[in-house]
């Protein structure tokens, strides 16, 4: 009666965790599987396959999660391995970390935006633009400029 289910297996991705509207907590969540968020929120969350912060969610944390989708209010720097969506009315102050990044009309975003894998670097530690082109070294026993 209350084991567990035995139609999900343990750290299956279809699991959901929600955090329900007028609920408050403070602390660190590690989930697996989704985690939405629909009340308010202080700490760190990490790890869920896909966080969902709904149009009632405000979350203060710092985040690091496969996707995410956000509807809400995020404070804090969030990270994601594949995707993130801001959607129409969400506001986001914080920097974000990720591959794809999707903003509706309507989002409030203040902060960096890093998106891609890191790009070489040239010898200064520079990120060197992936269009910029190579300039040729200067011919042997002919300094440069002249």
């Amino acid at each position: 009666m209350f084991g567990k289910d035995a139609g999900i297996p343990e750290g299956d991705s279809r699991q959901t965790s929600i955090l329900a509207q007028g609920c408050r907590f403070e602390g660190t969540v590690q989930a697996t599987g989704t985690f939405r968020i629909e009340g308010e929120f202080k700490g760190t969350i990490g790890t869920p396959e896909t966080l969902v912060i709904g149009k009632t969610g405000v979350v203060h944390a710092s985040v690091k999660v496969q996707n995410a989708v956000i509807a809400g209010q995020l404070y804090g720097d969030i990270t994601a391995e594949n995707k993130i969506e801001l959607q129409s009315g969400s506001r986001v102050e914080g920097d974000i970390t990720t591959k794809r990044l999707v903003i509706d009309e309507g989002v409030f975003f203040e902060g960096r935006c890093s998106m891609g894998g890191g790009r070489k670097t040239g010898s200064e530690g520079q990120a060197t633009p992936r269009n910029a082109q190579a300039k040729p070294a200067a011919p042997a026993g002919n300094p440069a400029g002249k």
